[in-house]
């Protein structure tokens, strides 16, 4: 064995087993298997799910001789099921909330009538009309459980429930979700009808003086007893779960600990009645917001209301409604000469306006009067509620847009100066306003109003902002982390290096991030105002580019490059590289999206920079790794083989693929000579593939075999090829390059695994040292490449084939054939043009009638074996004879075309004694389109018509 394989047996052997789930029949076959089972920390299957089971098998309708259909027998059998489900509920202590969530209505209704049987209620028996006082304890208390439930079930039934998302249809599991939901239905019908009885079994319930018992696992068994062995010991008092009156009282049922209260929702009633009447509980009082406030309008103490307001701006507790009624109650006092509630009603209404705001509601009419005659103390009032009702640390950007846009139309809405300043000098403003924000506001008030001089000398050079060291260092050091306008930017850092000589200012946050290439030579910089300035700026912009605003990338990379062209002819070169970049994905993110080409002056700037020979300029690998991608996204293949510089291609790992890549796609397809650059190409990407080997000696005098996972073999890691080819977008080169990789997955000769592609023939058929090429890491890559290319066209047929040759190869036979329906689908027209015989081959064929055998859809599976160049016969007489298809079965009958499968389903039907189907495969055979002297047009046209509505009933199935 070798050192591998025993690390992976070791790996195997390692793994704790799992021990294997407890069958429904085993508590069949051993008594006190139950118990032990339920005593489990965590049983496997749980109790809930045990439930179902006992009551599927027991419920299971029975077949007679002539092959009809039985109910289920009552045998020995069935009633241990059922003594066994009632066992399990017992163990829960029937706890509704448990059962309910996790058993269906009709499950939970057939335990709960084999309890009332088991309790020795006979059937069809009225509950209202028995006398609970008179039953033995654990009969009543089975009514009672039974009654509570079916009320429980009514109330729950009238609240809407969002449906679940259902997965691929199967046609079996649709049926049986069909069957449950119209046994649901009819069971809610009927309780409904009982309503009125339950609720009269429930309050006469309330007046029992007496406790009652529900039964256990102990009395379920002594009832299982013969009759003469019970003693009677069931009925009597002492038997069972005791549940005490006051219990019944407070909860008609028993459940862990015998009854639960939603205290939340109690809580939420005591409010209500609390504030209908006088309560002596003052810690209470207080405890509760709305008991607050009535008492304060009680009082007449207005100031508190306004504080308890202002608090739930952030808590957002109280219903609009509530603080509507509130202020309606306060304008309303107002009116009849309190002249001091005059301000308490503007507060409240402020308090509710930022709510509103908060919350998306329209802005109150109220609000829009008292605020007609603004003035400092009610604009002073407004910011400090507006700045109290948002926590700018955990707020959400939607919120915080919200807060911004009401303030700015606060501005536009005011008229004084001094108001104006006011709030775009307040600190909330100019944290939830950028600076071009600010400044657009500040230009649509000027055009609003000529009155208001808010106009600036405008900024004619980088150099000739003004500083004011008027604000503490704190303060600009919070605007400088926030802000992305290059001229403020350098604003602030002129205030603070004026402030102070002692700070490194391009240290204050740990977000501003530069290349360690451009790191070396910035901090370089003597003068400490430029190396912040120059360092702040780009780290800045590289954080733009990465967040996609190009905008303000741009901004911050043209100052800077103003800036480092009068001292650094290096860092000139190294904003230029980067502008360049900026640009690239400028344009990939805007007209190159819709597919518009880039201007020539782009193309000759990517080239310029990989031709670039300035010696000491520190480069970053991902521009040079972009510029390729551009380049082969842009179909510019014959810069990339004819005129790039040799040497280029010798240093720059990325030129030399892009270049083996540019001339593989430029010579398909091509005569065999041809394939020498797709050679060159293979060999590349195998070494970058391949695992290092080295052997170790261990402490036992061993030698081990340790692989290397990220080869330094290759002109690069297989890493940062799989994130090269991810930034590629044209079709034929993602095409050559999982062909490339679905070949080398291919070489190992699986041929059951075999995956298929276009232009696989140009590889290389087999390769020198196999065991060098890590091929689970082919397999990892071949998945991502193809999931990537799929977002890059999700109906690419080809590209649609290979996702659905992997999912065969890994036995998810359910996803293989969706995404073999999807390549045919895409291609066709939805099915209505032929399929192309180069997407649906018989080796896919022959795949998707494998998926249907392994679903056990064996109709499928018939009907596909006409779909191959040769029919074949004997898989699908094989497929028709078993009887356990998951399929529609006869329904796909008038899918098959082939005159020969239509006459052995009769044969077959006949001998099976199944009529029905006999005459449906009989009718099917009967179409005159299907007569064997039909032209053969005819024939074809209507094969064609069936292969459609297969294909597209398949479809509907599938996706």
């Amino acid at each position: 064995m070798s050192a591998e394989a025993a690390d992976r047996e070791a790996a195997t052997s390692s793994r704790p087993c799992t021990p294997p789930q407890t069958s429904w029949f085993e508590f069949l076959l051993e008594e006190a298997l139950l118990e032990q089972h339920l005593q489990k920390p965590s049983p496997d299957p749980p109790p809930v799910q045990l439930i179902v089971q006992f009551l599927e098998q027991a419920s299971k309708p029975s077949v007679n001789e002539q092959n009809q259909v039985q109910p289920p027998p009552d045998n020995k059998r069935n009633r241990i099921l059922k003594l066994l489900a009632l066992k399990v509920a017992a163990h829960l202590k029937w706890d509704l909330d448990v059962l309910e969530k996790s058993l269906s209505v009709p499950v939970l209704n057939m335990l709960l009538n084999e309890l009332l049987c088991i309790s020795k209620v006979p059937p069809g028996t009225k509950h209202v009309d028995v006398d609970l006082s008179s039953l033995p304890p654990t009969t009543a208390m089975a009514i009672l459980l039974y009654n509570r439930w079916a009320i429980r079930t009514i109330v729950q039934s009238s609240f809407p429930v969002k449906q679940v998302k259902p997965g691929p249809p199967q046609l079996n599991v649709m049926n049986q979700m069909q069957q449950e939901k119209e046994l649901t239905e009819n069971i809610l019908k009927v309780l409904k009808e009982q309503a009125a009885d339950s609720i009269l079994v429930l309050e006469g319930a309330l007046k029992l003086n007496k406790d009652l018992y529900v039964h256990t696992i102990r009395t379920l068994d002594l009832l299982a007893m013969e009759p003469g062995m019970v003693n009677g010991e069931t009925e009597s008092s002492t038997a069972g779960l005791k549940i005490s009156a006051e219990e019944i009282q407070c909860q008609i049922g028993s459940s862990s600990p015998h009854f639960t209260i939603d205290e939340e929702r109690l809580a939420g009633y005591c409010q209500a009645c609390g504030v209908l009447t006088s309560s002596s509980d003052d810690a209470t009082q207080q405890a509760d917001p709305y008991s607050q406030i009535h008492s304060c309008m009680k009082s007449g103490n207005y100031q508190e209301v306004v504080k308890i307001f202002l608090e739930d701006n952030l808590t957002l507790s109280l219903p609009v409604q509530f603080r509507q009624s509130v202020l309606r109650e306060l304008f309303q006092k107002a009116q009849q000469g309190n002249d001091a509630l005059d301000e308490v009603c503007f507060k409240v209404c402020v308090c509710n306006t930022v709510c509103d705001v908060l919350q998306d509601r329209i802005i109150d009419i109220q609000f829009c009067q008292l605020f007609l005659k603004p003035c400092k103390e009610k604009i002073d009032f407004l910011l400090e509620v507006c700045s109290r009702s948002i926590n700018l640390e955990n707020a959400s950007e939607a919120l915080k847009r919200k807060m911004a846009a009401f303030l700015k139309s606060l501005c536009l809405g005011l008229e004084d100066l001094q108001l104006v300043f006011m709030v775009s000098s307040h600190e909330l403003f100019i944290k939830l306003l950028k600076d071009d924000e600010r400044k657009l506001l500040l230009d649509q008030m000027r055009k609003r109003s000529p009155r208001i001089n808010l106009c600036t000398k405008p900024v004619t050079s980088f150099y000739d902002i003004p500083a004011s060291a008027s604000v503490n260092i704190g303060q600009l050091e919070h605007q400088l982390i926030l802000s992305v306008d290059p001229w403020r930017i350098r604003q602030i850092l002129i205030e603070l290096h004026g402030m102070t000589s002692e700070r490194q200012f391009w240290t204050i946050s740990n977000k501003w991030e530069v290349p360690n290439v451009y790191g070396n030579v910035i901090l370089g910089i003597k003068d400490n105002l430029t190396r912040d300035l120059v360092y702040i700026l780009m780290a800045k912009g590289l954080h733009c580019c990465a967040i996609k605003d190009f905008v303000h990338a741009k901004q911050l990379f043209a100052a800077c490059l103003e800036l480092v062209t009068e001292f650094s002819p290096k860092l000139r070169q190294v904003m230029l590289n980067e502008m360049l970049l900026l640009d690239i994905y400028t344009h990939e993110a805007g007209a190159g999206a819709s597919g518009e080409r880039p201007p020539s002056d782009l193309i000759s700037r990517v080239r310029g920079y990989l031709e670039m020979r300035v010696p000491d300029i520190p480069l970053r690998q991902v521009i040079a790794e972009e510029c390729v991608a551009f380049l082969l996204n842009w179909r510019e293949n014959e810069y990339l083989t004819m005129q790039v510089p040799l040497p280029l291609v010798q240093t720059n790992p990325y030129v030399k693929l892009g270049q083996l890549l540019a001339a593989t796609c430029k010579e398909l397809p091509g005569p065999k000579e041809s394939r020498r650059t797709a050679k060159d190409l293979w060999e590349v990407v195998v070494q970058i593939c391949s695992v290092s080997n080295q052997h170790k000696r261990g402490n036992d005098g061993r030698v081990s075999l340790i692989k290397h996972r990220e080869s330094t073999l290759g002109i690069m890691y297989r890493s940062e090829l799989l994130s090269f080819i991810k930034k590629l977008r044209e079709p034929l080169v993602l095409t050559t390059i999982l062909s490339l990789f679905v070949k080398l997955h291919n070489v190992r000769e699986d041929i059951v695994n075999d995956i298929a592609a276009e232009h696989i023939s140009i590889w290389p058929s087999s390769i020198p040292n196999l065991q060098s090429v890590d091929f689970e890491a082919v397999a990892v890559t071949v998945k991502e490449l193809v999931n990537y290319a799929l977002t890059i066209n999700a109906n690419n047929h080809f590209w649609l084939i290979i996702q659905a040759d992997i999912y065969f190869a890994t036995n998810q036979y359910s996803a293989a054939l969706h995404y073999y329906l999807q390549a045919g689908a895409v291609c066709s027209d939805f099915f209505n043009k032929m399929v192309p015989p180069d997407v649906y081959t018989d080796q896919v064929i022959k795949r998707m009638i494998k998926c249907c055998s392994l679903l056990n859809c064996h109709t499928q599976v018939a009907i596909l074996c006409q779909f191959l160049r040769e029919v074949d016969y004997k898989t699908a007489f094989k497929a028709l004879q078993e009887q356990n298809s998951h399929d529609a079965m006869d329904s796909y009958y008038e899918y098959i075309w082939d005159v020969t499968i239509l006459e052995y389903l009769t044969y077959l039907h006949h001998k099976r004694g199944e009529t029905d189907k006999r005459q449906i495969a009989i009718k099917a055979i009967g179409q005159t389109e299907l007569n064997a002297s039909n032209p053969e047009e005819v024939l074809q046209l209507a094969a064609q018509r069936r292969k459609k509505k297969f294909l597209q009933a398949m479809a509907k199935l599938y996706f």
